[in-house]
């Protein structure tokens, strides 16, 4: 007790609260970021919608499925004559597998792609009446179709937004703007879900996606002068560890 008769604090107490106020004010400054990062995003697009082109449910899910690995562009190519052919998942069902493989070929890892569309064709055939589930546990349980891939379905299909979709630009910002340290997309997923409100996640995966490729590609340049770099400008000095 000091002379007033409060309880002094011990040394270790000390440490304790001062690392407890360095958590507390990291925190803030984490999600001050990432809310400056939304609201941006959110101004500027407002509406974000894919890129992938498709005109049934289900051919979307199959478009996903190709992108990864690939650009939209190149998948929008391939599906331009594809799904002239191939229009529900009961049509992508019946797909003969070694014609279909072929099909795709133009694809990078088509043989297993092929694969898990016509697996997961039948599938949600035979186990959802051929629509499109509604929900991340049902659509996770098609061939081909994990986190990501989950929620970017139902937020582009049902604007259903139960978790924010980590690809690689994503990523890329993610690691950039210090929002996660992870290398693993999930987790990536699960640390922005932590900082950004649940009412705004549909703006972060679409919206960072667009940046991404017309603002601050992928190759080493100065982007000092970027609109989310102006927001926290020791992001433009990030490329050596995070490019």
């Amino acid at each position: 007790m000091d002379a007033n008769g409060r309880r002094q604090l011990v040394p270790l107490e000390k440490s304790r609260r001062k690392a407890t106020e360095v958590a507390h004010a990291a925190r803030r400054s984490l999600t001050g970021r990432a809310a400056k990062i939304v609201a941006y995003l959110k101004k500027t697009y407002p509406k974000p919608k894919s890129e992938l082109k498709y005109r049934t449910p289900f051919q979307f899910v199959v478009a996903v499925i190709l992108s990864a690995q690939c650009t939209d562009k190149a998948v929008n190519r391939l599906t331009d004559f594809l799904f002239k052919k191939y229009r529900t998942a009961a049509d992508f069902a019946r797909a003969n597998p070694e014609r279909f493989e072929k099909e795709i070929s133009s694809i990078p890892f088509f043989r297993n792609k092929s694969k898990n569309i016509i697996a997961a064709a039948k599938r949600t055939v035979s186990d959802f009446g051929g629509r499109v589930p509604r929900s991340p546990v049902e659509l996770q349980t098609l061939p081909g179709v994990g986190y990501k891939t989950a929620h970017v379905i139902l937020g582009e299909l049902y604007d259903s937004w139960e978790g924010i979709p980590t690809d690689t630009h994503v990523k890329r910002f993610a690691h950039r703007f210090c929002l996660s340290r992870q290398t693993d997309l999930k987790k990536i997923s699960k640390d922005l879900e932590s900082l950004v409100l649940k009412k705004d996640w549909k703006y972060v995966n679409n919206g960072l996606v667009l940046y991404g490729r017309y603002i601050c590609p992928a190759r080493h340049h100065d982007c000092k002068d970027h609109p989310l770099t102006k927001l926290w400008p020791e992001a433009g000095s990030r490329w050596p560890k995070f490019k």
